[in-house]
């Protein structure tokens, strides 16, 4: 806050100016500019939590918004550019006039040509040759009107615009400043006119003591953040945090995707948890760099120096001081929010392509599942259901019934969900673009005037401003029933493409000097537009429902800060590769760490073909993910899980089944998230901060505290290492026996064993001291489920005991919040005193009396470490069955008669 502990203020930090040079868009903005930010005057200010860990921030400000004075050679080469823009804009609205309205806006079209650098020069070079573009695809190419398409100028692709070299060290005063590209600057075909002028902020944040950070999610990358500068770095570009539809994205980069979160989390063994939350959705950059303990300003080992730049904004820094990871998750979900408890069906198996053709195939999908037994909930539609790529509409040819199609799927337990997109086709006869054109509601050009004209799946297309309350509420208002034509309560929405994506644009997005209804330029709020459209949309989900009492499903691409609140986030088009399901497992946990919690990766890769055995882990795998979906590119071969043989089928069928048994710990967990802001995936460290040495480890897992899951990503694996902590005892939860580890001391914190893993297996554990519920029969999809007793897997630690809760509520509406409809079991097994107990904890007694009766009951105990034979077991003086394994030491008890919503005990002897 800048005080100095006795209220004032003037001790706090000094912003020193100098000016800067503007970013310039594009992967290659990330170039150096370590010796341009050593020359800058700066101020620290060293902020110590309690528990030892300590922070420097230093601000700095690279440069100010130059508001068009005290310049006369900007101002003037400002005003010509600003005449020359008009001239070119009055004879583009002449073409029209006179018969040119199909042809693409000036934005659209300058892609057509591209004029020397040289100003003294007139010279055009056509770099499509002549030839008629028709349109533009998702990498940016455009399409030409004979059928074929642009080729990627691979000489150019690293650097699109002139290149940004690293600058030169400026003195900090007396110096004269460079004024190329300080206004208009290009990218590519684009230009940026930045009529404010240069811009940027940032600050260096030093983690004394810590060199392990995590977050700046999204990015294809390792969990652990690497070094960006330094003698030692891993990556040669900083941390880029700017939401882009990236085509085919690379891994191990630190190039741009779909969503970013600007949290950094701090983890060190000496002096705890801590975090740094940059709170701004500008174009903003990261580097990473261990530092020595001097340059620290640590006693203790080694730290990690950051330096964060954004274009624009201003500083507004949360620090996060811990002093363990669960503390951390409290402290951040105050201020961003908690994750929303999702319906219970969206945490089943959704099965998804672009596209299916039409109805017949939809029921032949759906019927193909119901065949096999395989479990699924929701079937899911691209974007070729639409009239055309007009969203809220139907192909009246390929979905001429969309009712009765919803009616059949729901009717046998089952979700549909159709795709919604940000970009709105041009169309005066499309109802939807006609009356948001009427009420102005369209992002605007550069001059605040026109709705900007962009390129997307329909064509020309232009996008609502989703920054304005008015435009939001609007927009919630489309799904009601009565405006969504063909839509029922069963159908959900899925938001793509709201980075946003426009195929015209630069980097495949929009430019950044568009205003929103306000007149503030895209680029002060870029990185919000993708959660304030699942914002609208989840809205709208809720309104549509008399009494709005139903809570929605709403999956997005892209993503900020506090997404978590609004529904679902997928990792975008991955590819069918054995280095993409490896990639996939630290790019969630680096979405938790985020607080991300209902997140996933596409089972089975977008682009591609998997193989039988890539599709058959890649099931394995995402079936220990928050969100569980298929998908498939429409090139791609046809891939639902009977296309490989029935023996395949059968073991990703296993696979499934082991996700919805399931199901009761995955709705139990993300409560607590609800309530704890606690993730949902969580790395080894969050649980166990205590060894350094799971810190880096990004292969293996936790679903909540109690499963460790090691997923199984290469090809032909039949077995894999596994890092147990030894202060817990686990057990593998198909043999149900313990794994042999070593006894934790202080300098053996965790043991390293090989387990077997063949096809058929993926390795995952339960922790001793857990209770973990299961449903065991087999249903078609989570709602048939419902109403089926529980099975209670008990792991015994070290000392015999073990405790675990089962939350309950009606896994659909919102009563369990406004109601107080809810309860939690809480159980606890001690074979010390031979006891099983269970009390119910919940703010409406009478919704659990009333419930007790018809559900909820437990049909099978399962308890794994216990030591001795028992000769009986009775609840309430009634003796009950039991089988004791003494190999195994696993007893199982069988209809126990008793509820999870009652207060009961059980006896052993």
């Amino acid at each position: 806050d800048g005080n100095d502990g006795n209220g004032n203020g003037n001790d706090g930090y000094d912003i020193n100016t100098s000016q800067r040079q503007g970013q310039g868009q594009g992967q290659d903005g990330n170039s150096k500019y370590q010796e341009y930010n050593n020359s800058i005057p700066k101020n620290d200010i060293i902020i110590q939590s309690m528990n030892g860990s300590k922070l420097t921030v230093t601000i700095r400000k690279h440069g100010t918004r130059m508001h068009r004075t005290g310049n006369e050679k900007l101002q003037a080469q400002h005003k010509q550019t600003q005449e020359q823009e008009q001239e070119q804009e009055q004879m583009h609205e002449h073409s029209r006039e006179n018969g040119n309205s199909d042809e693409l806006d000036q934005d659209h079209t300058d892609t057509d040509a591209d004029v020397d650098a040289d100003p003294d020069t007139t010279t055009v070079h056509d770099k499509h040759g002549g030839k008629e573009i028709v349109g533009y695809w998702e990498d940016g190419l455009a399409i030409y009107a004979d059928g074929t398409r642009e080729e990627k100028d691979t000489a150019t692709q690293q650097n699109p615009h002139n290149p940004l070299e690293p600058p030169e060290v400026l003195p900090t005063e007396g110096f004269q400043i460079d004024t190329d590209g300080m206004w208009e600057e290009k990218f590519g075909d684009h230009e940026d006119s930045k009529p404010y002028g240069p811009t940027s902020i940032g600050a260096d944040i030093t983690f004394s003591s810590s060199n392990h950070l995590f977050g700046l999610p999204e990015h294809a990358s390792s969990m652990q953040l690497r070094d960006t500068t330094g003698d030692d770095a891993h990556y040669k570009e900083p941390y880029r945090l700017y939401n882009l539809d990236v085509f085919e994205y690379e891994l191990d980069e630190t190039m741009a995707l779909y969503g970013e979160v600007p949290l950094i989390i701090s983890q060190s063994s000496t002096t705890g948890t801590s975090g740094v939350f940059w709170f701004n959705p500008s174009e903003t950059f990261v580097d990473v760099e261990t530092v020595s303990e001097k340059e620290a300003g640590s006693g203790v080992g080694m730290g990690s120096k950051t330096h964060w730049m954004s274009e624009s904004g201003i500083i507004d820094l949360f620090f996060l001081p811990g002093p363990d990871p669960r503390t951390i998750y409290e402290q951040y979900a105050r201020l961003t929010g908690r994750v929303e408890l999702p319906p219970m069906f969206s945490l089943g198996y959704h099965q998804c392509r672009w596209n299916y053709r039409d109805e017949a195939d939809v029921y032949q999908v759906h019927d193909k599942f119901e065949e096999l037994d395989y479990p699924y909930d929701v079937l899911w539609l691209d974007i070729e259901h639409t009239d055309g790529k007009r969203y809220f509409t139907w192909d009246a040819n390929q979905f001429p019934n969309p009712i009765p199609m919803q009616e059949k799927l729901s009717g046998q337990g089952r979700k549909m969900v159709t795709i919604v997109d940000p970009h709105i086709k041009r169309d005066n006869e499309y109802y939807i673009h006609k009356e948001a054109t009427a009420k102005g509601l369209y992002i605007k050009d550069k001059t605040g005037k026109k709705d900007y004209d962009g390129w997307c799946w329909p064509g020309s297309s232009s996008y609502l401003d989703f920054t304005s309350e008015k435009v939001r509420s609007w927009w919630a208002d489309q799904f009601a029933y009565n405006r969504y034509s063909g839509s029922t309560p069963s159908l959900y929405t899925w938001n793509d493409m709201n980075e946003p994506s426009v195929f015209n644009g630069p980097e495949v997005s929009m430019q950044k000097d568009l205003r929103n209804l306000e007149g503030v330029e895209h680029r002060e709020w870029h990185n919000l537009y993708g959660i304030l459209f699942q914002r609208a949309t989840a809205e709208g989900l809720v309104r549509r429902n008399e009494g709005e009492n139903i809570r929605p499903f709403v999956l997005s691409r892209s993503f900020f800060a506090g997404s978590q609140r609004h529904g679902a986030i997928w990792t975008g088009d991955n590819e069918s590769s054995w280095e993409h399901l490896k990639i996939a497992v630290p790019m969630l946990l680096s979405l938790n760490v985020g607080a991300l919690s209902f997140v996933g990766a596409d089972v089975g890769g977008f682009f591609g073909n998997p193989d039988a055995e890539l599709m058959t882990r890649w099931m394995q795998a995402g079936a220990y993910q928050p969100f569980f979906r298929g998908h498939a590119h429409h090139d791609a071969k046809r891939r639902e899980p009977w296309m490989f043989g029935e023996e395949w089928m059968v073991k990703m069928r296993r696979a499934a089944m082991a996700r919805y048994a399931l199901l009761p710990y995955w709705y139990t967990i993300f409560r607590e998230a609800s309530v704890t802001g606690m993730p949902v995936m969580r790395a080894m460290w969050m649980e166990y901060p205590e060894i350094e040495e799971l810190y880096n480890i990004d292969d293996q897992f936790l679903v909540g505290a109690d499963l460790l899951v090691k997923p199984i990503t290469g090809s032909g694996e039949s077995s894999t290492q596994v890092l147990f902590p030894n202060r817990d005892t686990w057990y593998d939860v198909d043999t149900m026996t313990a794994i042999a580890t070593e006894r934790t001391t202080e300098e053996l914190k965790f043991s390293t064993v090989t387990v077997e893993s063949d096809i058929d297996k993926i390795p995952v554990y339960q922790r001793g001291g857990s209770i973990i519920p299961r449903k065991l029969r087999l249903r078609r999809s989570s709602q048939m489920m419902t109403h089926d007793p529980y099975t209670l897997y008990v792991a015994l630690d070290n000392e015999q005991k073990a405790s675990g809760t089962i939350y309950m509520d009606d896994e659909n509406t919102f009563d369990h919040g406004r109601k107080g409809y809810y309860a939690e079991a809480k159980i606890s097994v001690d074979m010390n005193s031979a006891t099983i107990q269970c009390q119910v904890e919940g703010t409406n007694y009478e919704w659990i009396a009333s419930q007790q009766v018809v559900t909820r009951m437990i049909e099978r105990i399962v308890i794994m470490g216990l030591v001795r034979a028992p000769s009986q077991v009775s609840v309430e003086s009634t003796s009950l069955e039991f089988d004791y394994n003494g190999d195994k030491g696993v007893l199982v008890i069988r209809k126990p008669n008793v509820s999870a919503l009652g207060v009961w005990k059980i006896s052993i002897s």
